[in-house]
């Protein structure tokens, strides 16, 4: 079976023994950008070993993954608000997406920008994409980059510390998450699918997902208020 975790894990271990911390700020960075995909539960207990080993100090690791994690979680901030009036206009039928569509996006983030961005940093696999509506909806700079190390932070903490206890059975993590890749996928899919479909307006905010109601219907009228009849001059 295909799995995400076993294809990219020797790429990784190659990439640090060569490159060292300089190699373990590329990997974090684009792990946190999310293009292409690199799992960060592989990457953050392999510098843990090494921190055992001897290797890398504890104090180096987390200050390179933690810079590292804030220029891959900015990068992919910068193209979500780069790209947001290129994609104004774009897809097909109720599928496009126009500003109003956008404000939604808006309107979410300027109640839930914080939460939202600080929840899904704890979050593997997900927590890579977050940076991409955040920057679509021009959340502000610094607040996203408080939030994002806010969550970033204990996560970063634990995955390297497990690496450190383990030591050379630091795969044993990778491990537990290769029985979820297949449901990772598929959870991968169904959340782009979704979040698509915010934005262009087809789905309303809120779980369990529910129509959004249409912008060219009239408004419903308060129960016993009638239209008056028409003049007559």
């Amino acid at each position: 079976m295909f799995s995400i975790l076993g294809s990219l894990t020797d790429f990784i271990i190659a990439t640090i023994s060569a490159g060292g911390l300089a190699g373990l700020f590329a990997l974090v960075a684009v792990s946190n950008l999310g293009i292409p995909p690199l799992p960060s539960e592989v990457i953050l207990p392999l510098a843990g070993f090494l921190v055992a080993a001897g290797t890398f100090s504890l104090a180096g690791v987390l200050l390179v993954a933690l810079v590292a994690g804030l220029a891959g979680s900015y990068a992919g901030y910068a193209i979500g608000r780069w790209g947001r009036t290129r994609m104004t206009g774009a897809g097909l039928g109720r599928l496009r997406i126009d500003a109003s569509r956008l404000e939604r996006v808006d309107r979410y983030f300027a109640r839930h920008g914080e939460s939202t961005v600080a929840l899904f940093r704890l979050l593997p696999v997900l927590r890579a994409y977050i940076s991409f509506p955040a920057g679509t909806a021009r959340m502000a700079p610094g607040r996203f980059g408080v939030f994002t190390l806010i969550g970033s932070i204990p996560y970063t903490l634990a995955f390297v510390y497990a690496g450190i206890l383990l030591r050379s059975d630091w795969r044993a993590i990778s491990s537990y998450f290769a029985v979820l890749n297949l449901p990772l996928l598929v959870l991968i899919a169904a959340g782009v699918v979704y979040l698509g479909l915010l934005v262009a307006g087809v789905l309303a905010w809120g779980w369990p997902p529910r129509r959004a109601p249409r912008a060219d219907l009239p408004a419903a009228r308060p129960a016993g208020d009638t239209a008056a009849p028409p003049r007559r001059d």
